[in-house]
């Protein structure tokens, strides 16, 4: 029997959270991208998928292979239910003290399904229903639902569109005695920016002096699902390093190109004061937003997962083609410096005119209204290189066609 459409549910039948987030147009999109381009029935091997970062290439044998490893019970005890696995969290504190050369400890990382459980378990740990919560467009497109489904409200600033860097102005005008947190990503999606040394020590500034002022802590959630997915042998740098009021989110699901094997975390940094009152609270949450730790498997896997990445310097090379040959037809673009994806100006203003030209060519991307900023498109490094190179007249084709019309 079915029910009613996503866009339009019945108020008789679904709350009202329900019904303002399904009603929001943003998240109306991103779930028509996804009926549209995930559960598409058409024969996807012809076709050239720069949409969602997906594999599109065989896992390598030594992921496989650990997860197979994983899977052989060890005691009786193997499949039961799991929590925040000691083990687990020793592997990703370690791995965290040696990227960014801050003193996590076991204790300081809480395991979750995945980056987007991370996320709206930092939302909810820090902020109450009705508080404000900042962040940057163009943004994952996800950050709105989970703002919305806390019962928070989104407070959206617009990035400085020649650099791709946060407009710390914007920011600081878009504060209020209402504000509980800003969101901060990097390195980014969709633009690829890994955000400078320099920038988070004045949004630190910013965010202490603006607590002081309106009287209350202003927390920073920083995404950092990409942070070990960066170029060119580029230093990155966590917001944890120069402001102790933030709780750092992070998916496994990119560093091994998995996004289906849910597994992630969210860590609070040594220095953040009060933290140990914050403790009962998340684990609370653990649980009841569903029991979100990631499953047996994964949780005994994750000490194996720490010692490994996907290959970045095959998306380097794949960034290196396309931003040579996609600039050489004219297109316009700021190279990432790290994450999947490669953010695009269209020849014209009506990115979902242009990305429609590309899919009648077989060629599908992701156009900027997805991401609340018209005139670009994003593309996924994580596309094959066959697809790549039979892309390349598609694109080429595209750009001429949009130049010929008046």
């Amino acid at each position: 029997m079915n029910g009613p459409s996503p866009s339009s549910p019945h108020p008789a039948e679904v709350s009202a959270r329900a019904a303002r987030l399904a009603s929001v147009p943003s998240f109306q999109r991103v779930d028509s991208f996804i009926r549209r381009y995930l559960n598409r029935g058409e024969d996807q091997a012809a076709a050239c998928d720069f949409t969602f970062g997906n594999p599109h290439q065989m896992p390598p044998d030594r992921y496989v292979a650990t997860l197979q490893a994983a899977l052989v019970p060890r005691n009786d005890q193997w499949f039961a239910y799991q929590t925040n696995g000691g083990q687990a969290r020793e592997a990703a504190a370690l791995a965290l003290r040696g990227l960014l050369d801050v003193p996590f400890e076991a204790g300081d990382i809480y395991l979750t399904t995945g980056g987007f459980a991370a996320i709206a378990l930092a939302l909810k740990t820090v902020a109450d229903p009705g508080d404000e919560v900042i962040y940057s467009l163009p943004p994952w497109f996800l950050y709105e639902p989970l703002i919305l489904e806390a019962g928070l409200v989104p407070v959206k600033v617009k990035a400085d569109m020649d650099t791709f860097d946060l407009d710390l102005d914007a920011v600081g005008r878009a504060i209020t005695d209402r504000t509980r947190c800003v969101i901060v990503n990097s390195p980014n999606n969709p633009t690829g920016r890994i955000y400078p040394e320099d920038l988070l020590h004045r949004l630190a500034g910013l965010l202490e002096a603006a607590s002081a002022r309106i009287g209350r802590r202003i927390y920073l959630i920083s995404d950092e699902a990409y942070n070990r997915i960066v170029f060119d042998g580029q230093r990155f740098h966590s917001p944890v390093e120069f402001y102790p009021y933030t709780l750092l989110a992070y998916s496994y699901g990119k560093t091994h190109l998995s996004p289906g094997q849910r597994v992630g975390y969210l860590a609070l940094p040594p220095g953040m004061p009060n933290r140990d009152g914050m403790a009962p609270a998340i684990s609370g949450l653990q649980v009841a937003m569903g029991w979100i730790y990631p499953n047996a498997l994964l949780q005994h896997a994750l000490p194996d997962l720490e010692q490994f990445s996907i290959d970045v310097k095959q998306l380097e090379r794949r960034r290196d083609r396309l931003v040579e040959a996609l600039g050489a037809m004219g297109y316009g673009m700021r190279p990432p410096e790290g994450t999947f994806y490669l953010f695009v100006s269209t020849p014209g203003p009506d990115d979902d005119a242009f990305t429609e030209s590309l899919a009648r060519r077989n060629v599908f991307v992701f156009p900027g209204t997805l991401f609340e900023t018209p005139g670009f498109f994003r593309i996924s490094l994580t596309a094959n290189e066959d697809m790549i190179e039979r892309s390349l007249p598609a694109f080429e084709a595209a750009i001429k066609e949009s130049r010929s019309q008046p």
